[in-house]
């Protein structure tokens, strides 16, 4: 239910149009429920999850013929280079499309204001980089940059943008990743307003 209404949340902010996007939540095995592919996620039902094994194998199917979210591969290498990570939530706007072009590298700046304590940081001034990976039509090849990156360099704020696709963030419970979202979102919202 917690992933339902906030699906529903993120799909009334026009995060989440049509079918777009994921949610995830880790149980105490490791495996995790995510939602099935091609569900419009503004009207969710309990049996549009399906659950797998962090190696993605397919554990249980509450609906005939559901099938995991093209993306689980990303949740996936989340879970495997996060250990804290209990939801993962990826989410598709215009404006993490707008800022992910701003950069050439494999990062963003963000800027020191108010709301990046949503994302724990709370140093005076800071300087933020966002991980931000190259979109490629094959996802596993997108996990398995996240995956190798951040093997080796652990990102410093719960949260990774894949370039012209959406952002992804992770949180130690569904209600931390929702509130994760909603401040990258505002500050992605910011940064657009700022460059009008």
């Amino acid at each position: 239910p917690t992933l339902i209404a906030h699906a529903q949340g993120f799909y009334r902010q026009g995060w989440m149009w049509g079918t777009a996007g994921n949610l995830s939540a880790r149980l105490l095995d490791s495996s995790f429920w995510i939602t099935a592919s091609g569900c419009a996620k503004g009207e969710l039902t309990p049996h549009q999850f399906v659950r797998l094994s962090v190696a993605g194998e397919l554990l249980e199917q509450p609906a005939l013929g559901a099938k995991p979210s093209a993306e689980a591969s990303i949740h996936q290498a989340i879970y495997q280079s996060i250990p804290e990570a209990q939801a993962c939530y990826h989410v598709h706007s215009v404006d993490a499309c707008v800022v992910s072009e701003w950069s050439q590298t494999n990062s963003l700046p963000l800027p020191a204001i108010e709301m990046i304590k949503g994302l724990g940081i709370w140093d005076e001034n800071p300087c933020v980089e966002l991980a931000l990976f190259p979109n490629h039509h094959h996802v596993p090849h997108i996990a398995a940059d996240i995956l190798a990156r951040f093997q080796v360099q652990p990102p410093q704020v719960p949260a990774c943008l894949i370039r012209g696709h959406g952002i992804t963030v992770w949180g130690n419970s569904p209600t931390e990743a929702r509130n994760r979202i909603e401040a990258i979102e505002f500050i992605f919202q910011y940064m657009t307003a700022a460059r009008r």
